[in-house]
């Protein structure tokens, strides 16, 4: 995918004056000329090289005149920082990232309490006052002190773009991140494993390409990421075990090399979903939409009569979809997938759960809000997500062979990485001291 660049402005002659002129575009989206000397001479020709050199440099964008005395606002910061943002993160095929939704989230509290404030104004107490506003929206303390740490990065780049005071950022810096059970933060309940039964009794609820997923990611660890986006091109079948290589992955802008080791239990589940062209996408949520409606159709009880395709067809024209099902599942798809498989797996107790003929809302407004609370709890205690397998097979691993080993299956770096997500099993603890004493 191209980027969007804007074009290179033109060096051209000021009629009144003579001068040499270039006109950039500002913070603010605003236009503003910069006069370069006697027009046609090599000084004008190279203070030319030289404002465009720095206009590209700060993502081709200007501060307002003065900004760098900090008259600029926090919205004309946001906005020639996100220029900054929509260039930057990107993976290498081009596609954006996360990362800007992310910051565009961690920036909603700086531009709704002080959008208009200079930038020189905003000092540690704003920035807490920003936290404060988090920890007010309930969110948990790890994604406050991440999303605070990508306000002080974007100060940061102003100032390396000379667009606020030094001073701004070195106030922001002795903001220290919340700690654990020191503050009115959330505290959010560690990723554990999941256990195997769990998962087996989910299956039979999932589709049949979301849960060879699942059982994929169970025996090889990888990331739903990784998963998601598989392509039949990206594996060298050539030996006994296949290598799966990611085009995309969460490492590859540290130039590290990741491959997956599917051995013949992980081939058997990839085999009926393999594709002839090699870019396609392996597991596909549009074909199993096409299964869904292809066991639909043999299970009808009467025959599909003419009528009844024009009765569809109709109702389909009334009744659009808000998108149709993409050629790959997404991480959030994946997980939802999950999560809808795990309601039918493990339902609500009756008192609880929704009537037939209840729509969401009406049933949410029969539930009493101490009902609510038992839902949410139960869900808690029930839902299991993708990235519980992870940890599943991190722990297994572990356990049967050690955390170098798993530390090479799961692509980490470290085994201080693999010690996360592989639980110590307490088992062999305490068969030790059993024999020892």
């Amino acid at each position: 995918m191209s980027r969007h660049r804007k074009a290179v402005p033109t060096y051209r002659q000021h009629k009144q004056s003579g001068q040499a002129i270039v006109t950039l575009t500002d913070a603010a989206g605003r236009r503003r000329d910069v006069l370069l000397g006697k027009h046609n001479t090599l000084a004008s020709r190279i203070e030319y090289a030289r404002v465009i050199s720095e206009w590209d440099a700060a993502c081709r964008t200007l501060p307002t005149a003065g900004c760098g005395s900090g008259s600029l606002t926090i919205n004309e910061l946001i906005l020639a920082y996100w220029s900054h943002v929509d260039r930057h993160y990107r993976r290498a095929d081009g596609t954006p990232t996360n990362e800007p939704n992310e910051i565009k989230y961690s920036l909603k509290p700086v531009k709704a309490l002080y959008g208009l404030t200079r930038v020189a104004d905003f000092g540690p107490m704003a920035l807490k006052a920003c936290r404060q506003r988090m920890i007010e929206n309930h969110l948990a303390r790890p994604v406050i002190n991440k999303r605070v740490s990508r306000i002080r990065r974007m100060f940061k780049w102003a100032v390396e773009n000379e667009l606020v005071p030094p001073g701004v950022i070195h106030g922001l810096q002795a903001v220290s991140g919340l700690q654990r059970g020191r503050s009115d933060a959330r505290e959010p309940e560690p990723v554990r494993a999941v256990a195997t039964e769990r998962v087996e009794r989910t299956l039979p609820f999932l589709a049949p390409t979301v849960a060879a997923m699942v059982r994929l990611q169970l025996i090889t660890g990888a990331r739903s990421g990784e998963l998601v986006t598989m392509r039949t091109g990206d594996f060298d079948t050539s030996g006994c075990v296949w290598l799966y290589s990611p085009r995309l992955h969460k490492s590859a802008h540290h130039n590290r090399a990741r491959e997956i080791y599917i051995g013949p239990e992980g081939q058997e589940i990839l085999q009926p979903w393999l594709k002839t062209d090699p870019n396609a996408f392996i597991f596909s949520p549009r074909e199993a939409e096409q299964i869904r409606n292809a066991k639909k159709r043999d299970s009808r009880k009467t025959p599909l009569w003419p009528s009844h395709v024009r009765h569809k067809l109709k109702m389909k024209h009334y009744t659009r979809r808000r998108c149709d099902p993409g050629d790959h599942y997404t991480t959030g798809s994946f997980a939802r997938a999950v999560a809808r498989a795990c309601d039918r797996a493990f339902p609500l107790p009756t008192e609880l759960e929704k009537h037939i003929d209840e729509t969401e809302r009406e049933w949410l407004a029969r539930l009493t809000d101490d009902q609510k609370m038992e839902v949410a709890a139960w869900r808690r205690a029930n839902r299991w997500h993708p990235h519980q397998l992870r940890h599943t097979t991190a722990t297994r691993l572990r356990r049967q062979h050690g955390i170098e080993m798993a530390r090479i299956i799961l692509g980490h770096s470290t085994a201080f990485t693999t010690e996360i997500y592989a639980e110590v099993d307490r088992r062999q603890a305490l068969e030790l001291i059993a024999r020892i004493g």
